[in-house]
């Protein structure tokens, strides 16, 4: 723990300097210098060498990339095991076993993926062919056109045979698809014809034969492909153009959830993650019915919901609301000393609106570098415009703004670009969203939440967090459909149907991992335990001192965190063990 307080003391003087404050005289003796740090540079090479690897490998279903990865990380892995840990210092210890811990994460991903790749091979057996082409133009070779030709005009005839093989009317011998697969199946087709389209323009033009010869052939097998992605979704998985409400997603099952919850350093299974979820929601309930109460409703929450939905302001106003809302919580980390806001930071924060189809899979504000306010426009139905106005009230907005811009996201990436950026590789939801999220339970510890129409506001998100456990596991471990999970937040948690709809289309859509959703609720509550170790009952650190190393150590999974504030010893075998909820768990 005195490494934070060595930082800060020496970082002191030439801040004063900068920020032009009285300071201290400047030592005669300067502090020894530190010893150099060898992970820093491995993990930047690391980072550096993947990212080549990806813009070279672009198709993700290629075999070859698949095959190209396995051995980048094996190699990787082999690296580290040819240092000795011992001798590296703490913060080299920690980054060692966070460049390990993400390169058998990502093993555990391309496991996943070459799955999933298999399960698709006999819906896409035209890839093979694409996936050809790209290998030459990734080798720079030049093309062949009359065999290029040829090669696309075989591919449009198997494409057909393809679809003539599937297609339910043909023949009343018909194989099974799995709706699941059959979805991947068709994120893949638009992934092929991006790449095939890619290759086509690096010759077209620049090699008269290339044009000559495959112009008309690229042309019919783009439309092709265009036209079987549309067979799939329309036959196979029966989703029709105009249909705004079916949700496919693709579970992962519970031996890839066991891998990635111990990838994110979560030493408990699906279940017990559903049962923390499940106290923490009953918590939430208590205090929603006391506020119920309060607002003359009695035990009818949804009915205080409802009041608090009606609490919006017109079309026009979102913009200036939010601002002043967040302002509102930059002011109160700063008038309760909680965490150091740069005057930077409050100047140079955005806002933008949000598009009404970003709003089909984001119906409420999010944050970042800027805060995207979500709110109705002219183009959407009177119903659309409705729910998203009610979805998006003041009580609402007030619990959350926060969370989306200062203490929450936004400080996170402006401190992040400016601590231990090396790190950003580390990055997990459990750190951002879990940090963000822990801020609402801190803010409502202190009374940010005045009226009971704001403490609703408050418990419905609380409540969204839970429920987000409660059915993404239920629906990775197989157990729930998307429409379950719809209706379950709109019986739990008192969401608007099309926000509900919204929320289950962002979970499953692919956009996120499996734990992201679970992410918020159970970083939080590792952040909210690791704070009453070292602040709380510890007395190590005021809560300042406590959220800027946050900050400053940078993204990684939360007990790793905790291992490098508290300097507990290390070695190269660590395996996660936290139970940061202990083994009979109530809320505090």
């Amino acid at each position: 723990m005195m490494r934070i307080y060595r930082k800060i003391a020496h970082a002191l003087p030439a801040l004063s300097i900068l920020l032009g404050l009285p300071g201290q005289a400047v030592a005669a003796n300067p502090p020894a210098t530190p010893p150099e740090r060898r992970m820093p540079s491995i993990i930047e090479q690391y980072t550096a060498d993947r990212n080549g690897l990806t813009r070279t490998y672009s198709l993700a279903i290629s075999p070859a990339a698949v095959a190209r990865f396995e051995k980048f990380y094996g190699d990787e892995l082999a690296m580290l095991a040819t240092i000795d840990f011992n001798s590296l210092n703490q913060d080299d210890r920690v980054d060692y076993l966070l460049l390990k811990n993400r390169l058998t994460a990502d093993g555990h991903q391309l496991t996943i993926q070459k799955h999933r790749i298999d399960e698709m091979q006999p819906l896409l057996p035209f890839a093979a062919p694409i996936e050809k082409l790209l290998d030459s133009k990734r080798q720079m070779q030049r093309p062949d056109g009359e065999k290029d030709a040829a090669l696309l005009a075989a591919l449009v005839q198997q494409i057909e045979a393809t679809r003539k093989e599937l297609d339910p009317k043909a023949s009343d011998a018909k194989p099974t698809v799995n709706p699941v697969v059959a979805n991947r199946a068709v994120q893949a087709t638009r992934q092929l014809s991006a790449e095939l389209k890619d290759w086509y323009r690096q010759y077209d033009g620049y090699d008269p034969l290339f044009t000559w010869w495959v112009d008309q052939p690229y042309k019919e097998a783009d439309k092709a492909i265009t036209a079987y992605s549309v067979f799939l979704k329309e036959k196979l998985i029966g989703i029709k153009p105009d249909d705004k409400t079916t949700i496919i997603g693709d579970p992962v099952g519970r031996e890839a959830l066991l891998n990635q919850l111990s990838d994110d350093m979560i030493p408990y299974a699906p279940e017990e993650l559903t049962a923390i979820a499940q106290t923490e929601y009953d918590w939430c309930m208590k205090e929603m019915l006391k506020a119920s109460r309060e607002m003359g409703f009695g035990d009818d929450w949804h009915a205080a919901v409802e009041k608090v939905k009606q609490m919006h302001v017109p079309p026009g106003e979102q913009p200036e609301l939010i601002r002043r809302l967040v302002v509102e919580g930059t002011d109160f980390v700063k008038k309760n000393d909680l965490v150091t806001v740069p005057p930077l930071a409050e100047e140079t924060w955005r806002m933008i609106m949000m598009t009404p189809e970003r709003q089909l899979v984001n119906p409420f504000f999010t944050g970042g570098n800027e805060i995207s306010v979500s709110y109705p426009t002219d183009t959407m139905t009177y119903e659309q415009r409705e729910m998203s106005m009610r979805g998006n009230n003041i009580p609402f907005a007030h619990a959350t703004a926060f969370h989306e811009m200062i203490p929450g996201h936004f400080l996170q990436f402006y401190m992040t670009a400016r601590y231990h950026g090396y790190r950003r590789p580390f990055s997990t939801p459990f750190w951002g969203e879990g940090n963000s999220l822990w801020w609402e339970m801190l803010f409502w510890d202190k009374g940010f939440n005045r009226t009971p129409e704001e403490r609703v506001g408050a418990l419905v998100w609380r409540m969204h967090r839970s429920a987000r456990v409660i059915f993404t596991m239920n629906f990775h471990l197989g157990k729930w459909t998307p429409q379950q999970c719809v209706q379950f937040l709109i019986d739990n948690v008192g969401f608007e149907s099309e926000n509900a709809l919204a929320e289950v289309r962002r979970s499953f859509d692919g956009s996120v991992g499996p734990l992201y959703q679970c992410a918020y609720l159970m970083g939080a509550l590792q952040i909210r335990a690791l704070h009453k170790e070292l602040v709380v009952d510890g007395h190590k650190m005021t809560d300042r001192q406590f959220h800027d190393a946050i900050l400053h150590e940078g993204a990684m999974p939360i007990e790793m965190l905790r291992a490098d504030l508290e300097r507990q010893p290390l070695t190269s075998d660590f395996k996660t063990s936290w139970r940061y909820y202990g083994e009979h768990p109530t809320h505090p």
